[in-house]
């Protein structure tokens, strides 16, 4: 399926690898010139290089903390006009809810509310304008299911749909959207160092836990960042217009509810 994003500009937040970089290359396959971005410029330009490579795509890479004003004023800078927004962002370290402070609370709601708020904010007038505008925020499985230990994370990234959910209604009649995929298990370094402390608490291996993960899942194995990268594509494609204010889960059938 052609999905009508060619020439497009497409800015990737935290897309030096993971599901970052899936989504970028996803992107890329179809086209789109794509910012992508990290805090280690060299893992950054070496992506860079082979999202080229594979796709033979325009490839902007910006070493910029997208969690300050000044890496969003970069990046922004560095996209131009800005028609496809993925606003992706590390989650907090797990952690007892106990032993949050004030000071971690805010530090994650910065960064996984606040931040892809401020980047919708300054882009979002250029969409509507322009007739065209795909927003996609990658929160997580556990918006629907909250998980012991990722409090935090679970806190932020509901606020951001919750807030969203409005803001979606109001500028879905200028063909732009913004919509949320929530991840699952997937095969990235956020769920090795998950199974890493998971084990260490149980007095375990991490082999272990991914075992113990990849069986409670019905697909019986973890997600890939490509396949994450393809449903993002599509969200953001010209096919996707009357899809807004959605939140799709990726889990393999994990979360146990019927809607």
């Amino acid at each position: 399926m052609h999905l009508g994003i060619t020439g497009k500009t497409a800015l990737v937040c935290a897309s030096s690898r993971g599901l970052g970089r899936g989504c970028a290359t996803a992107l890329a396959h179809e086209g789109a010139r794509v910012v992508i971005n990290g805090l280690d410029a060299e893992r950054l330009d070496r992506t860079a290089d082979e999202i080229r490579a594979a796709t033979g795509a325009d490839i902007i890479p910006v070493a910029a903390d997208v969690g300050t004003e000044a890496g969003r004023a970069k990046l922004l800078a560095a996209a131009g006009a800005v028609d496809i927004l993925v606003n992706n962002n590390g989650g907090p370290p797990p952690a007892d809810f106990r032993e949050l402070d004030h000071d971690r609370m805010i530090a994650g709601l910065e960064a996984n509310m606040l931040t892809p708020i401020a980047l919708i904010q300054a882009v979002i007038d250029g969409m509507i304008e322009r007739r065209f505008g795909r927003i996609v925020n990658i929160t997580s499985g556990s918006v629907k299911m909250p998980l012991p230990g990722l409090d935090l994370s679970s806190g932020a990234r509901i606020g951001l749909t919750g807030f969203l959910a409005g803001v979606a209604r109001q500028v879905a009649h200028a063909n732009v959207t913004i919509n949320n995929l929530l991840p699952g298990s997937f095969d990235t370094d956020r769920i090795v160092a998950l199974d890493r402390k998971r084990a260490a608490d149980n007095d375990t291996s991490a082999e272990v836990m991914r075992a113990q993960r990849e069986e409670s899942i019905p697909a019986k194995r973890l997600g890939t960042p490509e396949e994450f990268g393809a449903a993002c594509a599509f969200l953001c494609s010209a096919h996707a217009g009357y899809i807004t204010g959605q939140s799709v889960l990726m889990d393999g059938g994990a979360f146990p509810g019927v809607m």
